[in-house]
């Protein structure tokens, strides 16, 4: 299979993202940000703990703080009996230290007092009168009981460089008293679209004209990874215009996306456009892939540029396969390479399907379960049907080397995000 570059093969996928991701790229400035707003975040440096979480010994349950030293032995037939000293009120330091054979009422969340190292639920033991408490189990040390250091301790790494902000994470840095945190700026990419058959979706339609589908297909995965969709507008099959374009998002932008002109008519100018504005130019034109082979990879003073296919389907494909990985890693992100990048998992797949050897086939599917078992349901149809995304919850990978899927084969899902 030729590359529309005319090499007698096209990239196969694997090779042509290694080569996009060892270019030499812009780097993500570091911004200053409050917490509020750093949920999907990259962090730009380690976040190391100011003090012990929670920073005192605390109650895991409602019950009597003991020495568990006095409870040892104890059982329903053989209880022991301790005397009563007080109570732990929540949010407050109990200001009371037990001596052994004493106990101290505490609710859940209490702070230990002094001379308690466990708590023996409510379940447990039975009120003898206002100043004596029958306990009936045995505890450990410890039992019932965190630590001050337990969660976190003091000059501990929380959170890694390169970790992308999850809601816990948010909560752990609150828990710390830490109100700011350094993180990555997001990328900014720059949507080109292009065709003179292409109108804005609030126009209403001539004969021959389409609404533009992509750049708002595109703006939404641009958002999904926590970057910053900025569209340029559609520009008519113009060589010069489409030029002046890019060459500005180049400049303004970390990441240029152009949909349409990928393919080799005698108006598609993208291949062209990206060689012209600077090295290396273009990196691949066309990948054994589908959807998607029209792909243009390249990058003009350290900004990719890709030339996406005009069809909504190869876009996702394109988007999920290339762009996604490269945004991760424009973003600061460290993925570890053992998770998967979506959320994936086995289904088995509901019908024979053939597929060309030679190319990795990326098939939309949605999911079913019938009696107990998940079953991706292929839906086809041509990529340029903007349908079979919408009916898809995910895909399923077709390995280049292999013809086709069997009924009842058990495949991988990968879920759209």
């Amino acid at each position: 299979m030729k590359d529309l570059l005319g090499r007698e093969e096209a990239l196969k996928v694997d090779e042509a993202l290694d080569l996009l991701l060892h270019q030499d790229i812009k780097q993500p400035e570091i911004e200053s940000i409050f917490i509020e707003g750093v949920y999907g975040r990259v962090l730009s440096e380690d976040i190391i703990s100011p003090e012990n979480l929670p920073g005192f010994n605390r109650s895991t349950m409602d019950g009597y703080a003991v020495n568990s030293a006095d409870t040892f032995g104890a059982s329903d037939t053989m209880p022991v009996y301790l005397e009563v000293k007080g109570q732990v009120l929540m949010g407050e330091d109990p200001g009371i230290s037990m001596q052994r054979g004493e106990t101290v009422r505490i609710p859940t969340g209490g702070m230990l007092p002094g001379g308690a190292d466990s708590v023996v639920m409510f379940e447990y033991t039975n009120i003898i009168d206002d100043k004596m408490v029958e306990i009936m189990k045995t505890v450990s040390p410890n039992e019932n009981v965190i630590l001050a250091d337990e969660d976190v301790k003091k000059g501990e790494v929380v959170l890694k460089r390169g970790q992308r902000l999850r809601p816990q994470d948010i909560g752990a840095l609150a828990g710390l008293g830490i109100l700011e945190v350094k993180v990555f700026s997001r990328p900014v990419v720059a949507i080109i679209g292009t065709g003179d058959e292409v109108v804005p979706p609030d126009k209403p339609l001539s004969a021959g004209e389409v609404r533009d589908i992509n750049s708002y297909n595109l703006a939404g995965l641009i958002l999904a990874l926590n970057a910053v969709p900025v569209k340029k507008g559609i520009i008519k099959d113009d060589f010069d215009r489409l030029l002046s374009v890019v060459e500005e998002s180049v400049t303004e932008s970390d990441m240029v996306l152009i949909t349409g002109g990928s393919s080799v008519g005698t108006k598609d100018y993208t291949s062209r456009v990206i060689d012209k504005l600077g090295s290396p130019g273009v990196l691949f034109h066309g990948i054994a892939m589908k959807p998607g082979k029209p792909l243009i990879g390249g990058i003009v003073k350290g900004v990719p540029v890709f030339g996406l296919p005009g069809h909504p389907a190869a876009i996702t494909v394109s988007f999920e396969t290339f762009v996604e990985p490269l945004v991760m890693k424009m973003s600061g992100e460290k993925h570890c390479p053992h998770i998967p990048l979506r959320r994936t998992f086995k289904a088995l797949f509901s019908r024979n399907l053939s597929s060309s050897i030679g190319r990795e086939e990326h098939v939309r599917v949605s999911v079913e379960k019938r009696n107990g078992a998940l079953w991706a349901v292929p839906i086809l149809g041509k990529s340029g049907l903007v349908s079979t995304l919408v009916k898809a919850d995910g895909i399923v990978i077709v390995p280049m080397n292999k013809s086709g899927v069997y009924e009842g084969e058990e495949v991988e899902v990968r879920l759209f995000k």
